[in-house]
C-alpha cells in the first residue's frame, strides 16, 4: 500500500456518514442521551484525577468531537475515563497541574504514531484474563480513590489509592462524616433503583440533581465543585522543551499505552454488539491521539474510548459518528448555559457516582467465567488485578502477559512431543532394528531439549525414521535440534531417514542445516512406505555385513546395532 493510500485510510471520508440520511433521528436521540449520561462522569473523572471538573468537561467536549470525526469506529464515544484517571492522578500529584497539557499532547502524539505505524491490531494479542484482571484492578482503584471524598476528607499523600484512602480517613472527624456519607448513600440508591424502573432513565444525572438539591436546601457542610468557566478557554500550545519532554516521557508513554488499549478494546466490543460496521484499529488510534492532543491544547485531559458511554449510544439508537458529535455539543451547551448550577454539585455526590460506576465495571458473570475456566487463566486474572492495584497499570499488563505467556508455553510444550510408532503392515525380519519417531505439535525452543533426549537415547537400531508431517510449529531452535539428532545418530553408525517435511518448514530446515546433516540426499522422503522399504534394505545389508565379518573372525553370528558400520545409498 502506498503512502497516499495509507494516509487516505487514516483520514475522515464522506463514507463515514453514508447512513446519516436514514439514521439522523436515532443519532440525535442517542447523542442527547449520551450527553446527559456523560455529564456527571466527565465532572467526576476530572475531579478525581486532580485536574478539576472543568478539565473533565473540556475533555468530553473537545476529545468527543475530534475522536468522533477522526476515529475508526462509527459509534465509539470518547472522553475522560476511569482508567485514565488512575494513571493521570499520580502524574498530576508529582509533576503538578502544569504538566497536564504537556503530558496530554505527548501521549497523543505517541498514540498517533502507533496508528500511523499500524500497531492497532497488537491489542488483539492481549489475553482475555489479562484484560479482565486489568478491568477489575482499575475498578478497585477508582472505588478507593473516591473513599476520601465520600468521607469528606482529603486523600493522603501516597500514590497508592488504598494507602492514600487510609491516610485520608485518619485525618477525618466523626462529625464531619455524616453529611458526605449520606449524599453518597442517596446517590447509590438512586443509581441502583433507576435502571430497575426503566433502563433508559439516566440514574447518575438524576442522582446528582437530587443530591445537589438536598445539599443546597439543607445547607449541608460538604465540599462543592466550585466555579467553572462559562466558555471554552482559548487553545494554548504547551511549552515542550527537552527538559519537559524528558521528565514526562515515561508518564506519557504509560498514558499512551493505556489510551490505546482501552480505546481499541472499547471499539472492538462496540463492533461486536452492534451492526454499524467494523472498526479500523489504526485509524482509531490516530483519532484518539488527535483527541488527546487537541484536549491538551484546551487544558483538558488525555482521552480514550469509553465503553460505558459507547454502550449507551448503541442502546439509544446511535448509528453514525453524528451521535458522538451531538453528545459533545450537549456538553458544550452545559459549559455556556449551566456552569452556575453545576458548580454547586457536592464532591461527595460525584464520588458516589464513581463508586457505583466502578462496581458496574466488574461483571459477576465474567468473574465466574474466568475463575471457572482453567487454573492458569485464574492465576493470570488475579495476578494482573493484584499488580494493577498494588503498583501500576502498565506493569500489571506486562506481568499479566508474561504470566499468560508462561502458561501458554507450558501448554504448548505438553501438546508437543515425540512418539515411537510401530512400522505399518506385516512385521518383517529385521524390523526390530528400525525405529520410527513421529514429531507432533510444536518443536520450538521450550520443547526441543526433551525431543533431543528422547530420540538420541535410542539403542539397538540400525535406522531411525523421523516423521515430520504432523509437526505444526517449528522454529530455528527446533530445526537445530533435528540437525543435532541426525549428527548424533550418524556418529553412532545409525542411518537417519527424514519423512514428510512440510513446504512451510522446508526453507528453515534447509538454512539451519538439517538436510546437509543427512548421510545422503536420498534419505529424504515424502511418503512413509518408501522410507520403510529403504530402511529394511539398509538393515538387510547391515546384517549381511555383520554376518560376513563375524564369519571371517570365526565367531558365531550375533546381532548388534553398533558392531559394524555401513553406508546406505
Amino acid at each position: 500500500m502506498s503512502a497516499l493510500s495509507t494516509a487516505r485510510a487514516l483520514l475522515p471520508s464522506w463514507r463515514d456518514y453514508s447512513e446519516l440520511p436514514r439514521s439522523w433521528k436515532g443519532d440525535l436521540v442517542a447523542g442527547i442521551t449520551v450527553g446527559i449520561v456523560a455529564l456527571p462522569l466527565a465532572l467526576a473523572f476530572g475531579v478525581s484525577s486532580g485536574a478539576g471538573a472543568a478539565s473533565g468537561l473540556i475533555t468530553a467536549v473537545i476529545a468527543g468531537v475530534v475522536a468522533a470525526v477522526f476515529g475508526g469506529s462509527n459509534i465509539q464515544v470518547s472522553g475522560p475515563t476511569g482508567a485514565m484517571v488512575v494513571v493521570l492522578g499520580p502524574v498530576i500529584a508529582t509533576q503538578g497541574i502544569g504538566a497536564l497539557a504537556a503530558v496530554s499532547v505527548l501521549a497523543g502524539v505517541i498514540v498517533i504514531a502507533a496508528g500511523v505505524l499500524k500497531l492497532g491490531r497488537v491489542v488483539a494479542l492481549l489475553p482475555w484474563p489479562v484484560i479482565e484482571g486489568f478491568t477489575l484492578g482499575i475498578a478497585v482503584i477508582i472505588f478507593l480513590q473516591q473513599v476520601p471524598a465520600a468521607f469528606g476528607v482529603k486523600a493522603g499523600p501516597s500514590s497508592n489509592a488504598a494507602v492514600a484512602a487510609v491516610q485520608g480517613l485518619a485525618t477525618g472527624s466523626p462529625a464531619a462524616l455524616v453529611a458526605p456519607l449520606a449524599l453518597v448513600a442517596l446517590v447509590a440508591v438512586i443509581m441502583i433503583a433507576a435502571p430497575r424502573i426503566h433502563p433508559q432513565i439516566p440514574g447518575s444525572l438524576i442522582a446528582i440533581i437530587i443530591a445537589s438539591l438536598a445539599a443546597q436546601l439543607l445547607d449541608l457542610p460538604v465540599a462543592r465543585i466550585g466555579a467553572l468557566p462559562d466558555t471554552l478557554p482559548a487553545p494554548v500550545i504547551p511549552a515542550l522543551d527537552w527538559a519537559t519532554v524528558a521528565a514526562l516521557a515515561g508518564p506519557a508513554a504509560t498514558i499512551a499505552a493505556l489510551a490505546a488499549i482501552e480505546s481499541l478494546l472499547s471499539a472492538r466490543v462496540a463492533a461486536s454488539i452492534s451492526d454499524t460496521g467494523p472498526y479500523d484499529a489504526d485509524r482509531e488510534l490516530v483519532g484518539e491521539g488527535l483527541a488527546s492532543v487537541c484536549s491538551g491544547f484546551f487544558g483538558g485531559m488525555p482521552a480514550t474510548g469509553a465503553i460505558a458511554r459507547t454502550a449507551v449510544n448503541i442502546r439509544s439508537g446511535g448509528r453514525t459518528r453524528a451521535a458522538a458529535v451531538i453528545h459533545a455539543l450537549v456538553l458544550l451547551a452545559v459549559v455556556y448555559l449551566a456552569t452556575g448550577p453545576v458548580s454547586r454539585i457536592p464532591l461527595a455526590a460525584l464520588a458516589g457516582v464513581l463508586m457505583i460506576t466502578a462496581t458496574r465495571m466488574v461483571s459477576l458473570a465474567t468473574l465466574r467465567s474466568v475463575v471457572g475456566s482453567t487454573r492458569a487463566d485464574t492465576v493470570v486474572f488475579f495476578v494482573t488485578a493484584l499488580i494493577t492495584v498494588s503498583f501500576d497499570l502498565i506493569q500489571a499488563a506486562a506481568i499479566g502477559i508474561a504470566v499468560a505467556s508462561f502458561f501458554a508455553l507450558r501448554t504448548l510444550v505438553k501438546s508437543s512431543g515425540v512418539h515411537r510408532e510401530e512400522i505399518p503392515g506385516a512385521v518383517q525380519d529385521g524390523d526390530e532394528h528400525i525405529a520410527v519417531f513421529r514429531l507432533d505439535g510444536a518443536l520450538f525452543f521450550a520443547a526441543a531439549e526433551r525431543v533431543l533426549e528422547r530420540v538420541s537415547a535410542i539403542r539397538n537400531v540400525d535406522v531411525v525414521i523421523i516423521r515430520m508431517s504432523q509437526l505444526q510449529v517449528l522454529d530455528a531452535t527446533g530445526a537445530r535440534v533435528i540437525t543435532d539428532i541426525v549428527n548424533a545418530l550418524e556418529r553412532r553408525g545409525i542411518t537417519v531417514l527424514i519423512k514428510g517435511i512440510q513446504d512451510r518448514h522446508l526453507a528453515l530446515v534447509t538454512r539451519v542445516g538439517v538436510l546437509e546433516s543427512l548421510r545422503h540426499h536420498k534419505h529424504l522422503f515424502d511418503e512413509l512406505a518408501p522410507a520403510v522399504e529403504h530402511a529394511r534394505s539398509h538393515v538387510a545389508r547391515a546384517r549381511a555385513a555383520r554376518t560376513a565379518e563375524q564369519q571371517a573372525r570365526g565367531s558365531a553370528p550375533a546381532g548388534g546395532a553398533e558392531s559394524g558400520k555401513t553406508t546406505a545409498r
